[in-house]
């Protein structure tokens, strides 16, 4: 037996309220927008012998992304020696993907993920190269190479600093106690009750490592090395450029900057496909 019908409520929803005695109305958060997404690019170029060298290229790394899908193992390929034309052809077949990375040091060194996830170009004094796997390799060795020392909760307190410096001894134990293939633990800062002095002093209190990573999807996200092994700073922002989310990550790498195994099997196909729409 089909029910009676009933008329919707009325006097619900946007502007069927009056507005707050003190004029002031609800406001909501900035959603993110403009989120990146794959898009195949097919270089518009002839094919000819003399572009053979930059034609392999692109199948060793299609099979190095395979690889590293399967084994973990990074593998570089040296660009340097290209010819002109050659290189610009893998510039464009590259493109830029979401995630950059600035390894400092002697030399610098800064990549840039491809639009293939895991596929990475790499710059610096005397380095023109790709390298393939979850995170370029530099970036792992150079992480917590202290440009700034961690001094932990010996840092001087200034007048405004409360809940910092047991923060701080969480961090140091969790970095100490860190072994390969823990549990990443996270420390939300957004949840807990802490001063702008407080987020000054931690930002002292664990130094700078030498890397700093950013991501690009919905909004950013920020992910900096500190001094103090395994602790990562990760922030994220809205497309407003609003601090929505601020974190200590201990860990190897955060997984929201790493690629994943699908993600390079992914990319793997996906180069072959673009290989075969030049061909």
């Amino acid at each position: 037996m089909v029910g009676n019908f009933h008329m919707p409520p009325m006097g619900y929803g946007p502007g069927s309220q009056p507005p707050e005695e003190d004029g002031s109305e609800l406001e909501y958060l900035q959603m993110p927008q403009n989120m990146r997404a794959y898009s195949a690019h097919v270089p518009y170029v002839e094919v000819t012998e003399a572009l053979s060298p930059a034609m392999n290229l692109l199948k060793d790394i299609a099979d190095a992304a395979a690889h590293a899908a399967k084994t973990g193992d990074n593998v570089r390929f040296d660009l340097s020696k290209l010819d002109k034309p050659n290189r610009d052809l893998i510039a464009e077949t590259m493109g830029e993907g979401e995630v950059s990375v600035k390894m400092h040091g002697v030399p610098a060194v800064a990549a840039q993920e491809s639009v293939f996830a895991g596929v990475w170009v790499l710059k610096g004094a005397g380095l023109d190269a790709v390298e393939v796997g979850k995170m370029p390799e530099m970036a792992a060795e150079r992480a917590f190479q202290a440009r700034q020392p961690a001094a932990g909760p010996l840092t001087p307190k200034k007048i405004g600093v409360l809940n910092a410096p047991s923060i701080a001894v969480e961090l140091m134990d969790r970095s100490r106690n860190y072994k390969d293939g823990d549990e990443v633990h996270v420390i939300n800062l957004s949840l807990l009750p802490h001063t702008e002095e407080d987020l000054v002093w931690l930002d002292e209190a664990m130094g700078k490592g030498s890397v700093d990573i950013l991501s690009r999807g919905y909004g950013n996200c920020r992910v900096t090395a500190t001094g103090q092994a395994h602790v990562w700073r990760v922030q994220f922002f809205n497309s407003m450029d609003t601090l929505i989310l601020d974190t200590f990550e201990i860990t190897d790498f955060p997984e929201v900057v790493i690629a994943a195994d699908e993600d390079l099997s992914d990319s793997a196909g996906r180069i072959l496909e673009v290989l075969e729409a030049i061909r």
